[in-house]
């Protein structure tokens, strides 16, 4: 049965959790004039896994199926209308090392699809060109025309590939890998803009609650609604509220909230770091760069993400660098919640000993200076970007996924990625009915039509301006260097 729109503005909605899921549903719901409370433990949001890249076609992945990497490619254009001061526009290489399996001519069928993809979408909405001209999506650079662009000198602001590809011709072991070499718009994303972006908008919505520093205790149904008792930990109190529905947007302890409320669910849990180096020798403006590799062996992938003053973000697929022993778990019979080791758990909750900090940021650095030699320099720069992702169902390689519902109102994002938390949300209004019925007594054909920047006036509103420096606070709040929160790129 569809709502009337009096029975809408009647309802209210529980998300628990504000990570970048929770967060950005919140955000949907809100800015459609649903009633939600944002129910956050932490005393900020958006502050989970790290999140450094767009993933706008999934070319990191090559494990992953075609159809995976254009659902992530739609995905990520919507999330980029929603949060548009959010992209570091830079592009990514895509290197293939003699010490990997792969080759590099296997991505160009895929690449090409993907572009055509987004050559459809651009021409059914012009909005849709977030990642540049589509015939421009990639190009492919040969060992020759690497060796033209090493006597070349970069410009101030890199306009176009060979300009931002100058360093990597002139650091990179260019004796050490397959061509060709594959640049492709896939941009940044900074997760502090992420996360100013939605609680600067979420601040201006008068029908948003955000309850930070609020922990979920327990959950009963109790006259066909959901009972949720909650504690507030600056004050020290207990209090209940009724809710219609409950979004679980929890991340990693999405589980948790399975159990209370008896709705059991298969899914993984992984544990990653991603660790801050500044390399003081560079003085350009670096692309993203992949180097492929075996994952979980010492030849494992290694990614170069560069922000502002010669700080770069460092991945290292090895087990003593990103990956770590027992950081992959599952669900099992007794419950929806993965266990992780409770080192790992440790260091969510209370960071990291420096001794262990230093040491794995340091194998980061040797780890990339197999590829750039001259990364040896580097050093490291403090707290790790860290934390765990889940993963429904028992692939440990999916990477694109949004949500599931049981009954009784009540529905779990089980994002992979950030960009498909949007997605997630409109799932979400469009199985429970909750827009539908307001854009059908406002007479329109159930906001299908309506695009990205009519639906969030409020957030698609703010400035850059607005966005950084709220960012950069919540840099400098969280202990990371405010490089990490400024716009990098063109």
């Amino acid at each position: 049965m569809t709502l009337n729109i009096d029975q809408i503005a009647q309802k209210k909605v529980a998300v628990i959790g504000g990570g970048i899921a929770g967060a950005t549903t919140a955000l949907h719901l809100a800015e459609q004039g649903i009633h939600i409370d944002l129910i956050e433990k932490n005393d900020s949001l958006v502050c989970g896994p790290p999140i450094c890249h767009l993933h706008a076609g999934g070319n990191l992945y090559r494990e992953i199926s075609v159809e995976q990497c254009i659902e992530l490619l739609e995905q990520s254009i919507d999330s980029v209308r929603l949060y548009p001061h959010t992209l570091n526009k830079r592009p990514t290489l895509i290197v293939v090392p003699h010490s990997d399996g792969g080759d590099p001519m296997a991505l160009l069928s895929r690449l090409e699809q993907i572009r055509t993809v987004y050559q459809e979408l651009v021409a059914k909405d012009e909005a849709n060109q977030v990642l540049g001209n589509p015939l421009d999506y990639f190009k492919l650079y040969s060992r020759d025309d690497l060796e033209k662009l090493k006597s070349a000198e970069q410009v101030d602001c890199p306009q176009d590939y060979d300009q931002w590809l100058i360093p990597f011709a002139q650091f990179a072991d260019l004796e050490g890998i397959k061509y060709p070499v594959v640049a492709v718009n896939e941009f940044g994303w900074s997760v502090f803009r992420i996360a100013a972006s939605a609680m600067l908008a979420l601040e201006k919505l008068p029908t948003s609650r955000v309850m930070v520093s609020t922990k979920l205790v327990d959950m009963t149904r109790v006259n066909d609604q959901w009972q949720l008792t909650l504690h507030h930990q600056p004050s020290n109190t207990t209090m209940q509220h009724d809710y219609d529905y409950v979004i679980n947007a929890c991340g990693f302890e999405t589980g948790i909230v399975d159990d209370l409320a008896d709705a059991p669910r298969q899914r993984m849990v992984e544990f990653k770091a991603a660790y801050v180096t500044q390399w003081a020798q560079n003085q350009q403006w670096w692309p993203e760069v992949i180097f492929h590799g075996p994952r979980g062996t010492p030849n494992g992938m290694a990614q170069l993400t560069p922000y502002s003053n010669s700080i770069f973000q460092l991945h290292g697929m090895t087990k003593d660098i990103t990956l770590f022993d027992g950081g992959l778990v599952a669900s099992n019979s007794l419950t929806s919640q993965p266990q992780l080791p409770s080192r790992l758990v440790d260091k969510i909750a209370q960071g990291w000993c420096e001794s262990v900090r230093v040491a794995r940021s340091n194998r980061a650095i040797e780890h990339m200076s197999r590829f750039v030699p001259d990364y040896a320099s580097a050093i490291e720069f403090g707290t790790p970007l860290y934390g765990a992702q889940q993963i429904p169902g028992s692939d440990d390689t999916l990477r694109a996924a949004d949500v599931s519902f049981s009954e009784k109102n009540y529905a779990r994002i089980e994002v992979v990625k950030g960009s498909s938390a949007l997605e997630a949300a409109k799932k979400i209004v469009s199985q429970w009915q909750l827009v539908q019925s307001v854009a059908e007594e406002a007479g329109t054909a159930a906001g299908a039509n309506r695009s990205i920047e009519a639906i969030h006036p409020i957030s698609c509103a703010l400035s850059e301006q607005q966005v950084v420096e709220k960012a950069q606070q919540l840099a400098v709040e969280r202990g990371y260097p405010i490089e990490l929160a400024q716009v990098y790129g063109k």
